[in-house]
Protein backbone atom coordinates (compact mmCIF):
# COMPACT_ATOMS: atom_id res chain seq x y z
CA UNK A 1 0.00 0.00 0.00
CA UNK A 2 1.35 3.12 -1.15
CA UNK A 3 1.79 6.27 1.49
CA UNK A 4 -1.09 8.76 1.30
CA UNK A 5 1.40 11.22 0.87
CA UNK A 6 3.10 9.77 -2.18
CA UNK A 7 -0.56 9.10 -3.95
CA UNK A 8 -1.55 13.04 -3.54
CA UNK A 9 1.75 14.01 -4.98
CA UNK A 10 0.55 11.86 -7.72
CA UNK A 11 -2.46 13.30 -7.92
CA UNK A 12 -1.22 16.61 -8.75
CA UNK A 13 -0.02 18.47 -12.19
CA UNK A 14 3.78 17.88 -12.18
CA UNK A 15 5.83 20.56 -13.08
CA UNK A 16 7.40 18.38 -16.65
CA UNK A 17 5.26 15.92 -17.83
CA UNK A 18 8.20 13.17 -17.82
CA UNK A 19 7.47 13.49 -13.82
CA UNK A 20 4.34 11.40 -14.27
CA UNK A 21 4.19 8.37 -12.65
CA UNK A 22 1.58 5.86 -13.71
CA UNK A 23 0.05 4.10 -10.13
CA UNK A 24 -2.56 1.39 -9.69
CA UNK A 25 -6.18 3.06 -9.29
CA UNK A 26 -6.77 0.22 -6.36
CA UNK A 27 -4.05 0.54 -4.51
CA UNK A 28 -1.51 3.31 -5.61
CA UNK A 29 1.18 1.27 -6.14
CA UNK A 30 3.92 2.37 -8.59
CA UNK A 31 5.98 -0.78 -9.78
CA UNK A 32 4.54 -3.53 -11.64
CA UNK A 33 1.69 -1.51 -13.74
CA UNK A 34 -0.28 -2.58 -16.24
CA UNK A 35 -1.15 0.32 -18.78
CA UNK A 36 -4.17 -1.22 -20.08
CA UNK A 37 -6.06 -2.34 -16.72
CA UNK A 38 -4.62 0.65 -14.86
CA UNK A 39 -4.15 -2.04 -12.34
CA UNK A 40 -0.62 -2.88 -10.49
CA UNK A 41 0.17 -6.62 -11.11
CA UNK A 42 -1.02 -7.35 -7.55
CA UNK A 43 -4.47 -6.09 -8.33
CA UNK A 44 -4.61 -6.91 -11.74
CA UNK A 45 -4.10 -11.26 -10.16
CA UNK A 46 -6.86 -10.29 -7.55
CA UNK A 47 -9.52 -8.75 -9.37
CA UNK A 48 -8.84 -11.73 -12.67
CA UNK A 49 -9.05 -14.71 -10.14
CA UNK A 50 -12.49 -13.32 -9.04
CA UNK A 51 -13.87 -12.68 -12.45
CA UNK A 52 -14.24 -9.07 -12.21
CA UNK A 53 -12.36 -8.22 -15.06
CA UNK A 54 -14.18 -8.79 -18.22
CA UNK A 55 -12.01 -11.07 -21.06
CA UNK A 56 -9.41 -11.60 -18.43
CA UNK A 57 -9.68 -16.18 -17.82
CA UNK A 58 -6.79 -17.90 -16.33
CA UNK A 59 -4.40 -20.42 -18.54
CA UNK A 60 -2.25 -23.11 -17.68
CA UNK A 61 -0.36 -25.76 -19.60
Amino acid sequence: MAKKSSIEKANKTPKFSTRQRNRCKSCGRPRGFMREFMLCRLCFRKYALEGLLPGVKKTSW
